[in-house]
């Protein structure tokens, strides 16, 4: 069974730590992923990101992007991010508004793709716990040092999910 796969990077590179996904995304080659996987760097283009997955071309999203979980800085975690039950809540709800075309995060993503009449497939974040988002360029130290971890992680659930069709979260947290 084959799965189409995209990888996004997300995150704003103007903000510190904000741009681990862009970051990860940009080390990740071609060549060592599975030729169903597409490796694309959004940025902050959230918007584009929900309409490229409302065209329905992806059983498998992976998210890469900083994300808070109370961790140390620089701790990589892999989350199945059902969007009904798995996300953090945000402080955009599928009520309120969701548009912010410089912080747009998974669950706004999936949120704006749900309004559009679009359902995600599968969808695995990849994140690292930043140290700061402050205005400035650059990955602090220990989210600097987590990049090259999330790119085997991402590897890895890609090929997973080409292979199988889906991905046992489990053999890949921490």
């Amino acid at each position: 069974m084959t799965s189409r796969v995209l990888i996004a990077g997300i995150g704003n590179v103007f903000h510190g730590d904000d741009g681990f996904g862009v970051e990860v995304v940009s080390r990740l080659s071609t060549r060592d992923l599975p030729p169903q996987a597409v490796v694309a760097d959004y940025g902050v283009r959230g918007v584009h990101l929900a309409y490229e997955l409302l065209d329905g071309n992806y059983e498998t999203t992976i998210f890469v992007d900083a994300m808070r979980r109370g961790g140390e800085p620089g701790t990589v975690y892999v989350l199945d991010a059902d969007p009904a039950t798995s996300l953090p809540p945000s402080e955009h709800s599928d009520e309120g508004p969701v548009l912010d075309a410089h912080g747009m995060h998974p669950a706004a993503v999936l949120a704006l793709l749900r309004r559009l009449g679009g359902t995600p497939g599968r969808v695995y974040v990849v994140g690292c716990e930043p140290l700061t988002v402050a205005e400035g360029m650059g990955l602090s130290e220990p989210v600097a040092a987590a990049v090259d971890e999330a790119a085997r992680l991402v590897r890895r659930l890609a090929a997973d999910a080409v292979e199988r069709g889906g991905v046992d979260v489990s053999r890949h947290s921490r």
